[in-house]
């Protein structure tokens, strides 16, 4: 039986998916999907094709990436090995819990400071991990030299490429705040005029950053006379970062966590990420439904994903936090045993009156790559620069947009997410990798700040329970809530808003719930299709064919017109 068959919210997917055998690449710009696919074309593997399509995005998405930002990938190499390379950024060591002075003590204005500090300008820059995190993975993983993998990169920054409707909003959205940087305005705000779809951008500054990198390797940030440009400008500015909080700055692998649902493992990122807990914790609640014979975006099913995404809200604070310096009960909080003691909690027949009052203020503005090939390597990463375009400055004369990742930790002392030197900032990332008896069956990802969790786990139920293609596991609509209002993306069917509020939920119609998912799933013959979803730029590109056949000739076969 289909899963239309079964719908309360059927739907029409916008986007088409894509079939190979060599290689699939899905990221939220074609651009960046087309050089993993170019970086795969010339013998590198899905690690090389991750780290290109990385580097471009921080020149076609500068609003959401860049090198002096952060993330997570999730890897899994051919050999079956899996690992967590994180590189999210950390507090430098001039900070202190008092750095900033905040302005409420009470939500929504709780995170934020006077002046806003630590949301827009120098300080608001935290260590970054991305371009270290990057080069490392490539140097332990990958194939080719990091001066390939960073050519179209610099292709695209030095010649320029036409602006999407989508980067022109962000440009134009918080373009007051890019005014007050000379560096970036010159850039995005040419003659004080937003660049508009269309236009030609063309970012030579960071062009030649990029050529630096990619001759010197990323010691040259991380110590050496980049990194130098700049800690020596951003503390004249007032920042708290210094040269030596790039010197001594490292990446961390870590051991992913892992969970069964109906018999699919469920591999994430652990903390501190909590998407990987947050979603297998949701997924145990709700493994006691049948979710599928519910069906898809019925009040019912839709009613049971927003209780059990409030508790596991409720929980989050406890995973939110750098296991450096908080104690996180991993293991009990992904325990079959916990979501039986927890279930109870659901009432089928009316909404649960508990709210989390989580701190976070994780924004959206991310991107994501989804990228794997044919000798059984997958990476699912997302990286960020935190808020659009970070801490709206840059770094003059290198064309580096630095993160605003201070605005994460607590501005108020002697709290889990308070502001410690080394402190790794928290993030709801949610890169996911689902296996079958120890086969890879999908690899997803997106973007979404705190909502990343609670759509990753529904393309999961999109998959095991409702039977979807890729293609619709990603474009189907989304709820979402911490207790708060139920956001329910317009593309649910109107009729089950009503039920869901006679149930004692606050609705909240929405156009659209995170960012847009690159997925990727995986048949038993070896053919992988990738999609994205409409919610961004994204686009889904495959290597097929190959060699010629062994032995093939441009001369004519001398056994052709014989006879025998």
């Amino acid at each position: 039986m289909d899963w239309r068959d079964r719908a309360g919210s059927p739907f029409t997917c916008e986007k088409t998916a894509v079939s190979a055998s060599r290689g699939m690449a899905v990221t939220n710009h074609p651009l960046a999907s087309a050089a993993a696919v170019e970086i795969m074309a010339v013998g590198g593997n899905a690690v090389d094709a991750s780290v290109a399509a990385l580097f471009t995005l921080t020149v076609v998405e500068p609003m959401m990436v860049g090198i002096l930002g952060g993330g997570v990938a999730l890897i899994r190499l051919a050999d079956g090995r899996e690992i967590a390379l994180d590189g999210l950024s950390t507090a430098p060591a001039a900070a202190r819990p008092d750095s900033f002075t905040p302005i409420s003590d009470v939500w929504p204005d709780y995170m934020e400071t006077k002046g806003r500090a630590n949301r827009v300008g120098p300080k608001a820059v935290a260590v970054p991990g991305t371009l270290k995190a990057w080069c490392e993975a490539a140097e332990r993983y990958g194939r080719l030299p990091l001066r390939d993998l960073m050519e179209p990169a610099i292709r695209h920054a030095e010649r320029g490429f036409r602006l999407s409707p989508y980067l022109a909003t962000c440009i134009t959205e918080i373009a007051p705040d890019l005014a007050l940087d000379p560096a970036i305005a010159a850039v995005f705000l040419p003659e004080g005029r937003p660049l508009a779809a269309g236009d030609l951008l063309v970012q030579a500054d960071y062009a030649a950053t990029l050529r630096q990198i990619a001759e010197h390797g990323p010691d040259i940030v991380y110590g050496g006379a980049l990194g130098r440009r700049i800690a020596e400008h951003l503390e004249k500015a007032g920042s708290f970062l210094r040269l030596e909080d790039l010197v001594a700055y490292r990446t961390i692998e870590r051991e992913p966590v892992r969970g069964l649902y109906r018999g699919v493992e469920v591999v994430g990122p652990p903390p501190p990420c909590s998407g990987g807990v947050h979603t297998l914790q949701i997924l145990n609640l709700l493994e006691a439904y049948d979710i599928g014979q519910l069906g898809f975006g019925t009040p019912e099913t839709l009613h049971l994903v927003l209780e059990a995404l409030k508790i596991a809200a409720a929980d989050r604070r406890a995973v939110t936090a750098d296991p450096a310096f908080v104690d996180v009960p991993v293991a009990r909080l992904i325990s079959k045993d916990y979501a039986a003691l927890r279930r109870p909690e659901i009432d089928p027949g009316q909404a649960g009156a508990f709210e989390a009052k989580i701190l976070s203020n994780e924004s959206a503005n991310t991107t994501h790559v989804t990228i794997a090939d044919d000798e059984g390597n997958i990476v699912t990463s997302t990286q960020t620069i935190n808020s659009l375009f970070g801490a709206r400055i840059m770094i003059p004369g290198t064309g580096i947009i630095p993160n605003n990742y201070m605005y994460l930790f607590d501005p108020h002392p002697g709290n889990a997410l308070s502001l410690q030197p080394g402190k790794r900032i928290t993030s709801g990332i949610t890169a996911l990798i689902g296996k079958r008896e120890g086969r890879p069956v999908f690899a997803l990802g997106l973007p979404g700040a705190h909502r990343i969790p609670a759509c990753a786990m529904q393309a999961v139920l999109n998959f095991v329970d409702h039977g979807m293609n890729v293609q619709e596991a990603v474009e189907a609509p989304r709820v979402f809530t911490w207790g708060q209002e139920a956001e329910v993306e317009l593309g649910m069917a109107e009729a089950v808003r009503p039920t869901l509020a006679g149930l004692g939920h606050r609705v909240a119609p929405v156009d659209h719930v995170a960012g847009g998912m690159c997925a990727i799933t995986f048949a038993e013959d070896g053919v992988m299709t990738g999609a994205a979803c409409w919610r961004a730029d994204g686009v889904a590109m495959g290597v097929g064919g190959g060699a010629a056949r062994a032995g093939t000739s441009f001369w004519p076969d001398p056994r052709r017109g014989r006879s025998y």
